[in-house]
């Protein structure tokens, strides 16, 4: 299932093979059997995603007692994860946060990048830049300034 702009909802006791969205969220309280990605975007699960869930700039929610079977990716948002959630392989959370309680089990590897790592390098070369930028007007303007 594919959609741009518009909600993918999975119901209960209801099962897809892959959701895939564009600026929209994808809700699922039956089962996705393939991956799960959204772009721009939010996911809740409160079922079952048996493969990837991979999450680019939106967040990833995880109700209690939910299972996701690989992987979970999230870049420029946060997860929060709920009670007793199962993530089969790796957890990866890159320029976000993540809120998870002691009783999540994850079955790979744990990667947390803050956003802070991205953010302040980022915002140091545009104001650097902006400041160049401004200096070499104002010098231009000066020296126009002075032929007067």
């Amino acid at each position: 299932m594919v959609q741009f702009g518009d909600t993918i909802q999975v119901n209960k006791d209801a099962s897809i093979r892959d959701a895939v969205c564009f600026f929209c969220g994808v809700n699922v309280q039956g089962t996705i059997n393939g991956d799960t990605v959204v772009f721009f975007g939010s996911a809740r699960i409160d079922g079952q995603a048996n493969h990837d869930v991979v999450v680019f700039f939106g967040n990833v929610v995880a109700a209690d007692n939910t299972s996701i079977g690989h992987n979970l990716v999230n870049f420029f948002g946060s997860v929060r994860l709920g009670e007793n959630v199962t993530v089969g392989q790796d957890t990866v959370v890159m320029f976000g946060s993540l809120h998870a309680p002691q009783s999540v089990s994850y079955g790979g590897d744990r990667v947390v990048q803050p956003g802070f790592i991205f953010w302040v390098p980022f915002l140091l070369i545009v104001f650097g830049f902006s400041f160049v930028v401004r200096e070499l007007r104002g010098q231009r303007r000066r020296r126009m300034l002075r032929g007067y």
